[in-house]
């Protein structure tokens, strides 16, 4: 039952259909103790949503109900029932009531070591389907600094925001009383609940992050009021993943290997001959033709390479499975108590099983920016930017590869591009100016000028050594790099640490 938060209500959104609010959990909601699914009749229960990125298991099932002529059946012998639910129903699926689930990566990192599940797959990646929108006069994520933004709280939504506030250094704040320097979060029970409610008052919240079509449904309707500011078509942080009780795929290897590859024939079939099988994935979430291409134009489906390389970290053009799954513990914080690692839950047995059988031999990692207008830009707003500190050697461009910080640093920004494809980083360097003073007094404006143009080209230099780390030890395409000096012209205040850094501005293509 929605909750009305009275006193949030009437701090932030005051005009705003206040029961469409829900309670903000401060905890993550606890599962009942685990057991394991048994199936019957050789029939095994598989819960998925009404969204398309899970065409391939539909299709490669012949819809909905259990037959003898899907994949799974003829090639396998066992018969899958697929139903469909919007509910999360993860304590069903722990306590053995069904056999598999789909989710995002993301849930695993907020549920954690009480998930007593197994993820053999990766289904595919939203393309599209889930987006921020903001007020128009917000144009990169910093922005949102002191705002309000509303969501579905423990949903990829959630995640969604938070990982763009994690990657622009804001911190986030639920607690009922909003802070000027955080990024304040009201929830709603769902994406679409959360959009109405930003509809309802584009004044006093910032932005909604919701699903399509909802995130079109709000712009076309706020008369200029509201746009996208970003999406998940070209930031592949929301991978949809299979998931099967643990206890049944202890037991049930041979069933769960079945179950991945027919997931991965179906993924072959509809991205191979998409028409040829829209009937069957309309059918099954009752659209017709039309609503159904629209759909699966917002998803990735993964074939056997993109899996491989998913979960050993080697995707270069989107999130890992280990990748998405730690940007989750670091993007909820102390709402994880005692976090899990990701290796207790992926399980690539199957994986490899399909790929001794050589059935998808031919296949290749084939994932693409989506351009929709102009190429990506640094003449455009960055999505975000953030200041990262690297140690340099005094007064010079030589960077210090000894120290561990610096090493973390080449590697956060590397894996802005990885998630992202298409997207490219502007290196703006920084010198710090905290000689400005003595630099005139030791020779009036003169010195300051010549000084200043002495900082700018150290400012350049450094830039130019981080991007030539980049190309070098993290293998980053040099068109996704560009750099400038900005000397000590841009300080971030009086602290001389904070201000020899180098700024990260991040450029998606939307």
């Amino acid at each position: 039952m929605k909750t009305l938060l009275c006193v949030l209500a009437l701090a932030l959104v005051s005009q705003l259909h206040a029961a469409e609010l829900s309670a903000t959990k401060t905890a993550v909601p606890r599962l009942p103790a685990a057991a394991a699914y048994q199936p019957s009749d050789n029939t095994i229960v598989v819960e998925l949503s009404e969204y398309a990125g899970y065409g391939g298991l539909i299709v490669a099932n012949g819809g909905l109900e259990p037959n003898e002529n899907s994949v799974f059946f003829k090639k396998h012998g066992f018969k899958v029932k697929l139903t469909l639910s919007e509910e999360e129903s993860w304590p069903a699926l722990n306590t053995g009531k069904m056999a598999a689930s789909a989710t995002t990566v993301d849930v695993l990192g907020i549920y954690g070591r009480q998930f007593n599940v197994t993820v053999p797959a990766l289904i595919g990646y939203s393309r599209g389907a889930d987006g921020l929108v903001v007020r128009s006069d917000i144009k990169k994520i910093n922005e949102l600094r002191g705002k309000t933004i509303v969501t579905a709280q423990f949903t990829e939504a959630d995640f969604f925001i938070r990982y763009l506030a994690f990657e622009a250094g804001l911190a986030i704040n639920i607690d009922p009383k909003p802070d000027p320097d955080k990024l304040n979060l009201v929830f709603c029970e769902d994406g679409f609940a959360a959009g109405d409610v930003f509809m309802a008052d584009t004044g006093k919240l910032a932005g909604c992050v919701t699903w399509s079509p909802k995130t079109g449904e709000v712009v076309a309707k706020s008369n200029g009021k509201a746009r996208i500011l970003t999406t998940s078509k070209n930031l592949l942080i929301i991978a949809d993943i299979l998931i099967v009780n643990k206890g049944f795929a202890q037991q049930h290897p041979e069933m769960v290997a079945g179950l991945v590859d027919g997931l991965l024939e179906g993924n072959r079939q509809l991205r191979e001959n998409p028409e040829a099988n829209l009937g069957v994935v309309a059918k099954a979430f009752k659209w017709d033709d039309a609503k159904a291409h629209a759909e699966l134009a917002k998803v990735h489906l993964a074939n056997l390479p993109e899996n491989l390389a998913f979960f050993s970290g080697a995707i270069d053009t989107a999130g890992s499975f280990g990748g998405i799954f730690q940007s989750a513990n670091y993007a909820y914080g102390s709402l994880i108590k005692n976090p899990a690692d990701s290796d207790s839950f992926a399980d690539t047995k199957a994986l490899k099983l399909v790929q001794q059988g050589g059935a998808f031999s031919a296949q290749r990692v084939n994932i693409a920016p989506i351009q929709t207008g102009a190429a990506v830009s640094v003449e455009n707003d960055p999505l975000l930017s953030k200041n990262i500190r690297f140690l340099f050697q005094p007064n010079s461009a030589i960077l210090d590869l000894t120290n561990a910080g610096n090493i973390k640093n080449l590697d956060a920004i590397k894996g802005l591009l990885q998630v992202s494809p298409g997207s490219m980083v502007l290196l703006r360097g920084h010198v710090d100016n905290a000689r400005i003073e003595e630099f005139r007094r030791q020779g009036g404006e003169p010195m300051v000028r010549s000084m200043a143009l002495k900082a700018v080209e150290l400012s350049k230099n450094r830039s130019l050594e981080i991007k030539r780390l980049l190309q070098e030890r993290n293998g980053i395409d040099a068109a996704r790099l560009e750099t400038i000096g900005r000397g000590w012209d841009e300080p971030l205040g009086p602290d001389s640490e904070q201000n020899r850094r180098v700024e990260v501005q991040w450029f998606t293509v939307e």
